[in-house]
């Protein structure tokens, strides 16, 4: 029987990097952990790390390239008919050299870390109203700063730069925290929606970078520029999962805010309120973002 101490959590992306460091601290807390991700053998394995140390968690497979697969699973979290009290939607990617697509034929990145968590939180947000004090946190990036969002070319059809999709990617998870923020409060909904980042952070992320065969002069800028900021500001997995957590748990939280480190340009140091790109600011861009959101996807809120 769940009780008022035990929070369900969902955390995707959480078979390994920064979503395994945050389910790990939060599952210390006394979290039940729903660790979510397409990668099985690494969610089994984060599932197991948490109940060996004696916390609760279950693991279930999550797709977030494809919207039916999501609905599916979105579908299975309704039909529990239990709270769903926090959503940390972390997974993410670095996409690769060259433009690549989901199985619905969204920019890879998009369609992943931004688009994907999206319609999942659109399609769990019955779950998460049923909650007393439902959160959801979206994982952006340093990185947000250098977006340039053309909402003539969301997809990279015509121009695409592997670091430029990542970057677009992070704006609009950012974003759609304070767009979800504002229509939560129109709509008179207790939710709070808030967004973290984790600075500089040594992740698995870049696996498929150092893999690829970079021959043109901007491709191995983009991978040395890379392997610089982590050589300099880099920490481990686990301090960039502190504002994660920070985002999820912390009763002072103000929504529609964002999260990071607090030290070094937001590179490092204990997680606070930090202040985004003036980019992230623009509601209309935001609202524009949400409508676009909804036409792709095909998923509305229901507030």
């Amino acid at each position: 029987m769940r009780t008022t101490q035990t929070r369900r959590v969902l955390v995707t992306g959480s078979a390994s990097g920064l979503g395994r460091e945050a389910a790990l601290q939060l599952a210390r807390r006394g979290d039940h952990l729903i660790v979510a991700d397409r990668d099985v053998n690494g969610g089994l394995d984060t599932a197991r790390r948490i109940e060996a140390a004696g916390g609760r968690a279950e693991f279930r497979e999550l797709d977030l390239a494809d919207l039916s697969r999501l609905r599916a699973f979105a579908d299975d979290e309704l039909a529990r008919g239990l709270p769903l009290d926090v959503l940390i939607n972390n997974a993410g990617l670095l996409p690769p050299l060259e433009r690549a697509t989901t199985r619905d034929g969204f920019e890879l990145g998009f369609g992943v870390a931004y688009l994907g968590h999206y319609a999942l939180t659109g399609l769990l947000l019955p779950a998460l109203r049923r909650a007393s004090l439902p959160r959801v946190v979206a994982v952006s990036s340093l990185s947000h700063g250098a977006a340039k969002l053309d909402f003539d070319d969301l997809q990279f059809e015509r121009h695409y730069v592997s670091s430029t999709a990542y970057a677009n990617s992070k704006l609009c998870c950012l974003l759609f925290a304070q767009e979800l923020q504002r229509r939560a409060d129109a709509a008179g909904a207790k939710l709070a929606s808030v967004a973290a980042h984790p600075g500089v952070a040594a992740t698995p992320i870049a696996a498929g970078w150092q893999r690829e065969n970079r021959r043109t002069l901007w491709s191995r800028f983009e991978l040395i520029g890379y392997n610089m900021s982590i050589r300099l500001f880099g920490t481990t997995a686990a301090e960039g999962a502190k504002p994660l957590v920070h985002a999820a748990t912390a009763p002072d939280i103000v929504g529609g805010a964002y999260y990071g480190p607090t030290r070094m340009m937001q590179t490092r140091g204990a997680p606070g309120r930090v202040k985004p790109n003036a980019k992230a600011l623009d509601a209309a861009v935001a609202a524009q973002l949400w409508a676009a959101s909804a036409r792709l996807s095909g998923v509305e809120f229901d507030f």
